[in-house]
């Protein structure tokens, strides 16, 4: 069984981000609630560029390529630019669509050794992969926020809670 039927969804989760950040202006990007946290260009690069930290780690196909690229730039930037930060945003998700569609369920059991703090993990792919949905779905949550602060109507990811992908009707009301 491939992997895209048990992360159905996720890829509405990720339009949904790419349509309340496509189109802002530079200083809704650089709004942020208070000095020490993210702005909305932040989060959504960040959301992005985590993505890239962690698949490369298990060799995800277009991963190592992605990383390349990223380290040639500045993430800061990126967060300015929602032009780019769709870009980004569209690239990874891209790397995750393959490894959705191509990878099946006894791929998730696939370990790679991680390092942190002193000790050394052996870190399954389905491990990563719960990590980085559970990344999307945490910062795109701060991002709703920043932009209801600032009275942006972004219905798919604030309203619907990002999740856009509809159930079959069974019957009509």
């Amino acid at each position: 069984m491939r992997l895209k039927i048990i992360f159905d969804g996720w890829d509405g989760y990720n339009t949904s981000i790419i349509r309340a950040v496509e189109g802002l202006t530079s200083d809704q990007l650089a709004f942020r609630a208070v000095d020490a946290m993210r702005s909305v260009g932040e989060l959504a690069t960040h959301i992005a560029f985590g993505r890239i930290d962690w698949f490369p780690r298990m060799n995800a196909p277009g991963s190592v390529d992605l990383a390349r690229e990223a380290a040639s730039i500045s993430q800061a930037d990126v967060a300015g630019d929602a032009v780019e930060i769709v870009r980004w945003l569209e690239n990874t998700w891209s790397m995750i669509d393959e490894i959705l569609s191509t990878w099946t369920v006894e791929d998730l059991s696939v370990t790679y050794e991680h390092e942190y703090w002193g000790n050394v993990y052996a870190v399954s792919r389905q491990w990563t992969l719960w990590r980085i949905m559970a990344h999307d779905i945490h910062h795109g949550g701060q991002l709703s926020e920043l932009l209801s602060m600032q009275g942006i109507a972004a219905p798919e990811l604030v309203d619907l809670g990002g999740h856009i992908t509809e159930p079959p009707v069974v019957r009509k009301a």
